[in-house]
């Protein structure tokens, strides 16, 4: 590419989500290489993307969420669910309550198992910690100086009911979804 071919670019990523705005910035940082990045919304000035429990004003917004449903689900008297998904600069991340969980190991490792080398657990697990700025600090399954800031939050007495409740019909605490499992309870 030369200085002249203002219409050139060295990569186009589709969707300013958590992940496309990491992989952007980590693509032009050095000012080698130019990039597009493409998001369908707009920018995340809503005063309820900011605020933790403004996202139940954001689930039937089409502004900022593609209002996609599941289909029919048995196990819910077929009743359809809402399924979220980000139509707004930070994507999913910005409409979903402030919340960081990532995708569950056994679905990486499945995907690897269908023929997509580079796709199990352990090979995006690097990508995840090298992305995190996890208040707890740096452990087997979490990283700290990347630019997704990742905090728990404070404790609260009615939370802190229903876990005790979880606890008593016998469930699994679980005090951290990005760790080692996602099974049980937790904040």
């Amino acid at each position: 590419m030369t200085p002249h071919d203002a219409n050139a670019f060295d990569y186009v990523i589709v969707g300013a989500g958590s992940a496309g705005c990491v992989l952007a910035h980590r693509l032009s940082a050095s000012g080698r290489h130019r990039v597009l990045l493409l998001e369908a919304g707009g920018e995340d000035r809503s005063v309820w993307i900011h605020v933790p429990l403004g996202f139940g004003k954001l689930l039937t917004n089409p502004q900022v969420n593609w209002l996609y449903m599941s289909e029919p689900e048995p196990e819910c008297g077929d009743r359809r669910t809402i399924q979220p998904r980000g139509k707004v600069l930070g994507g999913s991340s910005s409409i979903n309550g402030l919340l960081y969980v990532r995708g569950q190991a056994e679905d990486y490792d499945r995907w690897r198992q269908l023929g997509n080398p580079g796709w199990s657990f352990a090979d995006v697990l690097p990508y995840f910690r090298k992305a995190e700025d996890q208040q707890r600090g740096s452990s087997d399954f979490h990283g700290v100086n990347g630019p997704l800031a990742v905090s728990d939050t404070e404790a609260h007495p009615l939370c802190e009911a229903f876990l005790e409740a979880a606890r008593q019909a016998g469930h699994v605490l679980n005090d951290d979804f990005n760790g080692e499992t996602q099974e049980g309870f937790g904040y």
